[in-house]
């Protein structure tokens, strides 16, 4: 069930610990139809290879079940986390991308050097990064833009086909409306590959922090899944200055 379009969105706020404020936008969301017995809280962020007290506090805040977090450094922590983070590093301190649960993680081989994959509920769970206009060749190889996303979702697909997968990170394509990151055709690939394995996007309709554009931050979620609500989080100082150049997203789920 994809994201309603005929109910108005709504903000809140919260103060999470250590004087860090953070804001909440709640995207519409359908409620719960009968068959669901198993709620799931997901969160995606890109950490811009930051840390610090401020992020955790917003990420515990969050009370997510499993976070699937890009650009991670290698002291990010959170109690109560089992976690498995890339082999391969975006740099000296940071890893492409890590999955965290509270839950018991069984590690899986990386399915592309941006990409960390583990199992934990009875799911495969995957947090990407996907390439961006300005990305290089490393580890994406020769090609346009389009053609790098194209090989990059195609690994991915071949080594996740089995069972039933979550996917998240920084997919670098906003998946409606205009394309200011990616590119319309990688766009296109992003929707083939998630049509493959069954999946349904949690996050299409969210909100970019730039007005007019939506989110590069993507779930995708079982299409048996009920989403129950997807909220963006703005995580900022007291001073006003930014935790990430990326908002993070939460959702919630029911699981069959």
């Amino acid at each position: 069930m994809s994201l309603s379009r005929d109910r108005p969105c709504h903000y809140r706020s919260i103060v999470v610990p250590g004087a860090e404020e953070t804001f909440l936008r709640r995207c519409p969301a359908a409620g719960r139809s009968a068959g669901h017995d198993q709620d799931v809280r997901v969160g995606t962020w890109n950490l811009e290879g930051r840390w610090s007290s401020a992020h955790l506090d917003l990420l515990l805040a969050g009370l997510c079940d499993v976070w699937l977090l890009t650009e991670v450094r290698d002291d990010t922590t959170l109690p109560g986390f089992n976690s498995h983070l890339t082999t391969e590093r975006m740099g000296r301190r940071k890893h492409w991308a890590g999955t965290f649960s509270r839950n018991p993680l069984q590690p899986l081989p990386d399915p592309h050097p941006a990409s960390a994959a583990a199992t934990t509920l009875g799911i495969s769970w995957c947090s990407s990064i996907l390439p961006w206009r300005s990305c290089g060749t490393i580890p994406w190889g020769e090609g346009s833009m389009t053609q790098k996303t194209a090989r990059a979702v195609a690994q991915l697909m071949q080594s996740l086909h089995t069972g039933p997968l979550i996917w998240g990170g920084d997919w670098n394509h906003a998946m409606t409306g205009p394309e200011h990151v990616g590119s319309l055709e990688g766009r296109s690939a992003i929707k083939r590959a998630l049509a493959s394995p069954q999946l349904q996007l949690a996050t299409h309709d969210c909100p970019h922090r730039e007005p007019g554009l939506h989110t590069i931050d993507h779930i995708a979620i079982p299409r048996d899944a009920q989403l129950l609500d997807a909220t963006r989080v703005i995580g900022q100082r007291a001073s006003g200055e930014r935790l990430s150049d990326h908002d993070a997203y939460i959702i919630e789920i029911a699981l069959a």
